[in-house]
């Protein structure tokens, strides 16, 4: 098979930890482009990537068939719309846009031009959630009634970054949010309302760092929960159901591992410990663990090669990307307003 020839736009901690590794692990998928205004630090790290300095420039190359966009949120639309207008297949990193607008803009004009358009939503492949979706698909927990996501992190001082200023697509729930939402969608579906608080909770900052959001169902209630100033961080899932619990504590080690410049190759890549594995609970309150399945992020770039040279869907539709950014929406607007929003 021809391999895929692939161009990275952005190479920050992004780009560099979580994109470059598994696209140049994936076979099928060959980086030949990086756009960076580092050029030596790309040669450091992909040597077999040509650095490239002007967008257009990379843009114009022909045999470049897949174009990786790993930019500040703000920007997502605009370097994704242009690469689509070259006839270019895209990757959006998560959240495909700071509006829903944008997203459908997107969608459409990927349909026009025949192209594939996907969004890096890696935590479908967390070890944690992909045995909590085993669980639910098999029954063994019933009916799910009520489901508790948790990303609660202890971080007090602000780090300046883009994602704690106030522009489009910032903060905690664009960012960490939007995981959630796109797991929630993964397992139930589109929900009926849209409740949340939002609060700047640390001084300093200037993006929402502190979230409360509920998704209602007609029979179930997506509660998640994140803020920057706790010492502990709680459950990462309790998911309930008239048959059983599952509780699961701690975040999946692929992004540790990536931070470290490890990737798909490393013996631990996916592994989770049988100490952090959750556990199901019976009627009886005794919680037994349940053996974690191996957690894949080249999973999805995997999906995206097959998606070009197969012509199948891609590994995350574009369209569940932009629902989740209409309930971020929403959920900006039940903030605001102090009610529940209907989808």
């Amino acid at each position: 098979m021809k391999p895929v020839r692939t161009a990275l736009i952005g190479f920050g901690a992004s780009g560099q930890f979580f994109h470059a590794p598994l696209i140049t692990h994936v076979d099928g998928l060959e980086l030949v482009a990086v756009l960076s205004s580092k050029p030596d630090l790309v040669k450091a790290v992909v040597p077999d990537a040509t650095p490239y300095s002007d967008y257009e420039e990379v843009l114009r190359q022909d045999d470049i068939e897949l174009v990786v966009i790993s930019v500040p949120t703000e920007l997502h639309f605009d370097y994704a719309k242009k690469a689509l207008a070259a006839g270019k297949h895209v990757v959006v990193e998560k959240p495909i846009t700071p509006t829903s607008a944008e997203a459908e803009e997107l969608i459409a004009l990927a349909r026009e031009k025949g192209a594939k358009l996907s969004v890096y939503h890696n935590r479908r492949w967390d070890a944690d959630f992909r045995t909590l979706q085993q669980l639910v698909e098999s029954g063994k927990l019933g009916h799910v009634h009520t489901y508790l996501c948790n990303y609660n992190r202890y971080r007090p001082e602000i780090a300046g970054r883009w994602r704690e200023q106030d522009i489009p697509g910032s903060g905690t729930f664009y960012d960490l949010g939007v995981h959630g939402i796109d797991q929630a969608l993964t397992l139930f579906g589109k929900p009926r309302s849209v409740q949340a608080k939002l609060r700047i909770q640390r001084k300093g900052t200037k993006a929402v760092d502190h979230f409360h959001l509920v998704l209602g169902y007609e029979d179930r209630d997506i509660i998640m929960h994140s803020n920057c100033l706790s010492a502990t961080q709680g459950p990462r899932f309790q998911v309930s159901g008239d048959k059983g619990a599952y509780v699961t504590y701690g975040m999946d080690g692929q992004e540790a591992l990536m931070r470290a410049g490890n990737g798909p190759e490393h013996p631990q890549w996916g592994v989770e410990a049988e100490a952090d594995w959750g556990k199901l609970y019976d009627e009886t309150e005794q919680g037994t663990p349940v053996p974690s399945l191996k957690g894949s992020y080249e999973s999805f770039y995997e999906g995206m090669r097959n998606a070009i040279r197969n012509d199948v869907s891609v590994p995350v539709s574009p369209e569940d990307a932009a629902l989740a950014i209409r309930i971020i929406e929403a959920g900006y607007l039940s903030d605001k307003e102090a009610r529940t929003v209907l989808l």
